[in-house]
């Protein structure tokens, strides 16, 4: 398989078993979360060291190895992005399955298995976002809102749209049901690299708020910030986030 396809692959796979798992019956609250975590972490972790045995890998639930450092190649994956939610049985949490080349978030899939029928965005396949809205819309964190986001909403009169997890909102931009995905509250590279990798192949603007570059294989993996957009609203976006820091 090609990074794309085995991307794809794996993080269907691991959304396939993460319903298994709760659809079992024998978890519940917080030892679901844990459950789903550990036993996704595990397949995508054996998966990946067995396909691509010469690559780095970080992944959340796994303890850090600096040894990545020294990797070109380097798989970047989230289990369960949006334990809460996968928790919860809602729709708005994801797998992440990514590629960082250079540093750069290259090859992405984010699996949405809560969505009827489950879906997979990916780099290697872009789909058609469709017409962009008039007025624009905005996915924010459903449970603590960045204050950033909620001020550029109101200077661009964007209609906000609370959402779980980073993975399902930056798709929301992907598949068209939303143009901005505003985020100050603070990340990790696993929150975002697939989301990104998926986002650029789809033509969407990828940046922090200041306008660098988001860089991953980082030895620090905390991100502070980061815009998924559409490119149509790119320079609305900085003008507003310019006026709120005068």
């Amino acid at each position: 398989m090609s990074d794309g396809e085995l991307a794809a692959h794996l993080a269907d796979v691991a959304g396939r078993i993460l319903l298994e798992i709760r659809a079992s019956g024998v978890f519940s609250g917080r030892a679901l979360g844990n459950a789903g975590d550990a036993t996704a972490n595990q397949f995508l972790v054996h998966a990946l060291r067995d396909a691509r045995p010469e690559d780095g890998l970080l992944s959340e639930e796994e303890k850090d190895n600096h040894e990545r450092l020294s990797s070109r190649r380097v798989w970047i994956v989230d289990p369960v992005d949006g334990t809460r939610e996968y928790g919860e049985a809602r729709s708005d949490w994801a797998v992440h399955v990514a590629l960082a080349i250079d540093g750069v978030a290259t090859v992405g899939a984010v699996a949405l298995p809560g969505l009827d029928g489950g879906t997979v965005c990916r780099s290697d396949k872009p789909q058609s976002m469709g017409p962009v809205h008039s007025k624009p819309r905005m996915v924010v964190s459903r449970t603590r809102p960045a204050s950033e986001a909620v001020a550029v909403a109101e200077k661009l009169g964007a209609e906000l749209i609370p959402m779980g997890s980073a993975g399902a909102k930056a798709m929301a931009v992907v598949r068209g049901e939303a143009d901005i995905y505003l985020h100050s509250g603070g990340q990790y590279e696993w929150d975002s690299c697939a989301p990104v990798a998926v986002a650029a192949a789809h033509g969407l603007h990828c940046s922090r708020l200041d306008g660098s570059p988001l860089l991953y294989n980082q030895r620090d993996t905390y991100m502070p910030d980061l815009l998924i957009c559409r490119q149509e609203w790119v320079t609305p976006v900085r003008d507003a986030l310019a006026g709120i820091a005068d």
